[in-house]
Formats: structure tokens, sequence, C-alpha cells
């Protein structure tokens, strides 16, 4: 049985649970999951995370700019993070590899071919690649929204089953529920345009993205003919209890 491919991408606010601190409890939730499902899925992972990790250890002294402050911090933090997925991912018996890359690969045929070879040779010998923005040479992922349009690239190019992003929200809700504080999920979304009418603009707190991001990612893979999740990942088992219809979240077809 062929296994389905899914994209998973995890934005800084999943990772910490809100919190200033990267969750070692939310990486272990992810990898246990992931071998749970293993069987009959493959994963890739498009991880945020690196400045926030960096932040628990350094604060930075610089009268530059403070984009060039962030790139700093997300060179000290990426080793960090990955070290922290391969420690966790271990102990549930997983494989795990880090892959950097930035807007500038997708754009040139040679640099996409590599991607997907490199990728495949990986899932295929049971790595989960851990991909993240290389944002010392790059600064999009910092100043764009919080890796959610590299994960819609990432899923298009990898040809994906499902991309799944994992947010601090059930999913999209409408606008009208949203605003008398009763928020109701837009379970599943036909009307792609329609659906940009009840976004409602919040950014996350650690994160770059916000919801429009996710809307403008979900299009991208929809164009890819991808169908796109959105999750809330600050719940435990979010990838199973989405897969089972377990709990309140959107899917855009």
């Amino acid at each position: 049985m062929k296994k389905k491919r899914i994209l998973l991408k995890v934005g800084s606010n999943t990772l910490t649970k809100e919190t200033d601190n990267i969750s070692r409890g939310k990486i272990e939730d992810i990898a246990h999951q992931i071998a749970q499902l293993q069987d009959r899925y493959e994963f890739i992972i498009v991880s945020s995370g690196a400045i926030a990790v960096a932040k628990q250890f350094v604060k930075l002294e610089s009268q530059r700019e403070e984009l060039f402050v962030k790139q700093a911090l997300a060179s000290i933090g990426q080793p960090h993070l990955i070290r922290i997925y391969q420690e966790i991912f271990r102990e549930y018996g997983l494989l795990s590899s880090q892959c950097l890359l930035s807007y500038s690969d997708f754009e040139k045929q040679e640099s996409k071919t590599n991607i997907v070879n490199t990728i495949n040779v990986l899932v295929n010998n049971n790595y989960v690649p851990i991909i993240n923005e290389n944002d010392t040479v790059a600064t999009d992922e910092i100043k764009f929204g919080d890796n959610d349009k590299l994960g819609a690239l990432t899923a298009s190019l990898l040809d994906v089953d499902l991309f799944i992003i994992a947010t601090n929200t059930n999913g999209i809700y409408t606008k009208a529920s949203f605003e008398i504080n009763k928020p109701e999920t837009i379970s599943e979304v036909v009307d792609f345009d329609a659906l940009k009418t009840e976004v409602v603009n919040s950014k996350s707190s650690h994160g770059t993205g916000g919801m429009a991001s996710k809307i403008e990612a979900a299009a991208l893979a929809k164009h890819a003919n991808i169908e796109t999740w959105i999750v809330n990942g600050l719940e435990d088992h979010f990838i199973l209890n989405a897969i089972e219809n377990k709990v309140p979240f959107t899917k855009i077809k």
C-alpha cells in the first residue's frame, strides 16, 4: 500500500504553546502521532521556532536594525531546534533530518529538482525531513509570514496528498461569530473567494503569520490540487483527531 504523504507546517505559536519557550511536550505530541501514523502516512515537517528557541538562551546586543538581530537569533536557534526534534523523535523511534530552503530555491528548476530528489531519498529511508527557511540568508519568513508560504510551496513541489497547517485556532472562524466572541469554525470551504471576506486578521504572538497568510498558503496548495487542513495545533493529538474527525477544523479542498 502506497503511503499518503502529509506536509505538516508548525508555527512558532504551536511549538511554544503560546509561551516564551519551546514546548518539548508539543514536539513529543507530534512525534507520538507520527509514530502512530507511520504505517499509513509519510511526513515532512516545515517548522518555525528557531528565533523563539534562541530567545531562551540569549539576548543579543546590537545597534543594527531588528531584522539583522532576528537573522542572528535564527542562526543561534536553528541547531538547538533541530537538536530538540532529533532527541525527542529518536525516543519515539523516528529518524529526522534538517533541510534549509529559501524562496529563491523555488525559482530555479535545478534547485527544485534537487529538493525533490533529496527529500524523496530521505522519506524513502524513513527519515522525517524538518524544513525551515534559511533565515541567515533569506529574510522572507521573518518579513512575510511564519513559514505558511514556504509550507505551501514545498507541499506543491513534493506533490503531497495533504497539507496540514497547525495554528492556534480551531481552523478559520466565521467573521460574524468571531465578532460576538463565540467563534464558529468553517468546517469546509467550497467557495474560496467568499472565504477571503470571512478572514479576521489577527497576528499570532510569536509568529509573523496570521489567518490571512494561512489562506494565501491554502490558495497556493489549492492551485496544485492539494487539500489543506487548518487545525488547532495547541490541542494534544491534533493530527489524529483531525484525521478521525473528532475536532472542529477547516478543510479547504
